[in-house]
């Protein structure tokens, strides 16, 4: 799954950067609607991503490009491989400032975890 985001101001601190916290956001919300479409009807909550390390700042009217990939899948979880890129304005360079895994476990109506097939 690919997704877009626009780095507004609202999203930086007083340098200009973005937030970390609304990448992880971003990066939680994409992976999740992928596992949704992936697995239909399943209820997954996050667990965990099992890196954060933001390798490069991305500034105010930078584009993302969230790219969301299956990565391994257990009995009762998925994980996802998330990688960000970011464009700055006035150019046509795409540069990598993010990459992790992020999993999901799927949750009955209880909140216990569960199969992800029947």
């Amino acid at each position: 799954m690919t997704s877009y985001k626009l780095v507004m101001p609202e999203h930086t601190n007083q340098f200009g950067f973005l937030f970390g916290g609304y990448l992880l956001q971003w990066i939680d919300e994409t992976a999740w609607m992928a596992a949704s479409l992936d697995f239909p009807g399943r209820r997954f909550v996050t667990i965990g991503m099992n890196h954060v390390e933001f390798r490069r700042s991305a500034h105010g009217g930078a584009m993302l490009r969230l790219e969301i990939t299956p990565f391994h899948q257990g009995t009762t979880s998925i994980t996802y491989h998330a990688q960000v890129f970011s464009r700055e304005m006035g150019t046509d360079i795409d540069v990598e400032i993010f990459v992790t895994e992020i999993t999901f476990v799927n949750v009955n109506h209880e909140g216990h975890k569960c199969p992800i097939t029947p």
